[in-house]
């Protein structure tokens, strides 16, 4: 299961904050840990669409390696989330009163069939209302603030700047990739021409590897509605592999480049 999520999260269109419901939804129908975990962190990073704009802005290189680092950051992620479970590490994976599953329930009995036509079903329709309601709030009230922070590091951080601190002659160069990549907001398709210019400055291979593996996965905005779903410690699992998956890839592309 953790390596068929990790698949297809490498290739699915999700963005870190997209990706947060479809976890959630997953998490609250029983599905374990890992598989979500590997799904989770490997979605953000790439798709069909961003694989053939990074390829065609940045190289066929750097999109091969984004995507192997994709799936490979997905694969360890789950692998570690199935064995903290599996050694009671991590129990009550949903913070409560998240994941109610309403007038649905009855779909996860072994007899009922699927009805995909519920637009026939006034009652399933006033669900559907509710909770797409109630999940646009959840996700406004925590990200909007977020937006706001974020667009102003986007306004006032020189692209010179970051060319300079991040380029190949800094030995610092990976490690803060990782520490803003991490936290900042950046859409995985507006990432692509900005990094494939900051190369062009000077940025080092690794260090641009690791910003975008590090900003797809998670960022400000992505983690406060994270936060809002799980526990603590699921959370703290979730950034520790963004953060290690992203500084693995960024070295291991920067020795190959």
């Amino acid at each position: 299961m953790i390596l068929l999520a990790a698949a297809a999260g490498a290739f699915s269109p999700f963005c870190s904050c997209g990706v947060v419901p479809i976890i959630a939804a997953l998490l609250a129908a029983g599905m374990p840990l890992g598989p979500v975990m590997a799904f989770w962190l490997a979605s953000p990073v790439m798709d069909p669409e961003m694989f053939v704009l990074t390829a065609a802005a940045i190289g066929p290189g750097f999109a091969l390696a984004k995507a192997a680092a994709a799936f490979a950051v997905g694969l360890a992620g789950g692998a570690v989330a199935h064995n903290l479970v599996r050694v009671g590490r991590l129990e009550g994976v949903l913070r409560p009163g998240i994941g109610g599953c309403g007038s649905g329930c009855g779909l996860k009995t072994a007899t009922a069939t699927l009805r995909w036509a519920i637009w026939r079903e006034p009652e399933r329709m006033r669900v559907l209302y509710r909770e797409a309601w109630q999940a646009a709030f959840f996700l406004g009230k925590w990200l909007l603030l977020a937006f706001a922070i974020e667009s102003l590091m986007a306004a006032y951080l020189p692209p010179d700047l970051v060319a300079s601190v991040l380029g190949d002659d800094s030995s610092f160069a990976i490690p803060l990739a990782a520490a803003v990549g991490v936290p900042a907001y950046l859409n995985g398709y507006a990432a692509i021409p900005v990094v494939a210019e900051l190369m062009r400055l000077g940025m080092a291979p690794g260090a641009a590897m690791t910003f975008m593996v590090a900003g797809g996965i998670t960022s400000i905005p992505a983690a406060a509605a994270v936060l809002a779903v799980v526990r603590l410690p699921v959370f703290a699992v979730y950034v520790a592999m963004a953060l290690v998956g992203a500084l693995a890839a960024g070295y291991a592309y920067q020795f190959v480049a």
